[in-house]
């Protein structure tokens, strides 16, 4: 049991984080309803927080952050649970759309009390 414990801490059979949207196209000011869903590891772990970033990235691959979402968690996740978080997000209105090379995705990053995070990546595409 200590062993899977230290091998959590390293990432191997640690608890993960994906962002499930209902679609992948969006236009400027929608709002979405999707969820986060976490996936206990091999062992317990204690969520400290939730980060979710929504990033434009360019023609020369540079990302730029538009807007972050945090929640704060401080609940254990058993080994083997599966949980769903709701996640309500308004598209900002003011996004760049229609231009070449400009893509945008979500970044998700689920921290743990101890451990290494679980990183989660969805592209979308925002229409005019």
């Amino acid at each position: 049991m200590l062993l899977r414990k230290y091998v959590s801490m390293f990432g191997v059979g640690a608890a993960k984080i994906d962002l499930v949207l209902p679609k992948t196209s969006f236009h400027p000011g929608e709002s979405l309803n999707g969820y986060f869903l976490l996936e206990g590891g091999i062992v317990k772990q204690k969520l400290r927080r939730i980060d979710c970033d929504l990033v434009m990235v360019d023609k020369h691959s540079i990302e730029k952050t538009i807007d972050s979402t945090t929640i704060y968690k401080s609940e254990e996740l058993e080994p083997d649970e599966t949980n769903k978080l709701n996640f309500v997000y308004r598209i900002p209105k003011q996004l760049r759309v229609n231009e070449k090379g400009i893509r945008y995705l979500f970044k998700t990053k689920l921290t743990f009390d101890k451990g290494v995070e679980s990183l989660d990546e969805d592209w979308i595409t925002v229409i005019a």
